[in-house]
C-alpha cells in the first residue's frame, strides 16, 4: 500500500475488550476518554451491538442488553465522545450478521448463549436509527457483509468472527465514510499532513535521483482509496 511509505501524523489506539457490551462500555467511558485529557482523539470508531443482541439467558446473566437500554447506551457514548472536543469525529459500526449454523457447530457445549441473525438485524437497525437522529456517521455491517456471495463462509470463521475477507469489508466501509465525510480537517489518509516530509539523501533512488516518498506514490493506485 502506498500509505506504508508515508509518515502520516496519526496515532492509532486500539481498545478491544473481548466479550463486552454497551452497558460495560458506558461504565468506563470517563476512564478511557477523560474529558480533561491534554489531547483528544480526532476520530473514534465505536463497535457495540453484537454481544448486546445475544438473546437473554434464563439466569439473567450474560452479555444481553435489552434493546431500549442499548439504544440509550449508544446515545450516551455518542454524547460523551462528541463532547471531548469540537474536532472529535465519531463513526459507529452496527452489529454484524451471524451464521447460526456455523455458531452451533463451533460453539456447541462451549458457551450457553444464543445468537440469531434476526436479533443482530434489530440491533443494527436501532444503531443506524440513533445515528441518523444524532447526525452521526454509521456503517451498516449487517447489510454490507451479506452482500458478499457465500458470506457465511467467506466473511466469517466460526459464524461470528471475521475472516481476512470480512475484515477487508470493514476497512473498506470505514475508509469510504471517512473519504465522503465533509469534515474539516479531512481525516482521509491522502489529505493528512505528513511528518518529517523534507527531502533527504536517504530517500529511495529512482533514475539517479532521490524520491521524496512523503510526496509520491511509488506503488501506483492504493487499494484503500
Amino acid at each position: 500500500m502506498a500509505c506504508n511509505f508515508m509518515p502520516f501524523m496519526a496515532d492509532i489506539i486500539l481498545r478491544g475488550y473481548s466479550g463486552w457490551n454497551s452497558r460495560r462500555a458506558v461504565q468506563i467511558l470517563d476512564q478511557v476518554f477523560p474529558k480533561d485529557a491534554a489531547k483528544q482523539p480526532s476520530l473514534v470508531i465505536v463497535y457495540f451491538g453484537g454481544n448486546d443482541s445475544i438473546l437473554p439467558h434464563a439466569t439473567g446473566l450474560g452479555p444481553h442488553v435489552p434493546l431500549s437500554e442499548y439504544i440509550e447506551n449508544v446515545r450516551k457514548i455518542a454524547i460523551h465522545l462528541e463532547s471531548l472536543s469540537e474536532k472529535t469525529r465519531v463513526i459507529f459500526l452496527t452489529a454484524p450478521p451471524v451464521c447460526e449454523k456455523q455458531l452451533r457447530a463451533s460453539l456447541s457445549g462451549a458457551v450457553d448463549m444464543v445468537r440469531t441473525n434476526d436479533s443482530c438485524r434489530i440491533y443494527s437497525e436501532a444503531c443506524l436509527e440513533v445515528c441518523r437522529g444524532m447526525n452521526l456517521k454509521a456503517i451498516d455491517l449487517w447489510t454490507a457483509m451479506q452482500q458478499v456471495e457465500n458470506w457465511e463462509t467467506v466473511c466469517l470463521t466460526d459464524g461470528v468472527h471475521f475472516t481476512a475477507e470480512g475484515s477487508k469489508i470493514v476497512v473498506k466501509e470505514i475508509l469510504r465514510v471517512i473519504k465522503e465525510a465533509n469534515w474539516e480537517p479531512s481525516l482521509h489518509w491522502k489529505a493528512m499532513l505528513t511528518e518529517f516530509s523534507e527531502e533527504s539523501p536517504y530517500d529511495p533512488v529512482s533514475e539517479g535521483k532521490t524520491v521524496n516518498v512523503s510526496e509520491h506514490d511509488l506503488t501506483g493506485d492504493s487499494p484503500w482509496e
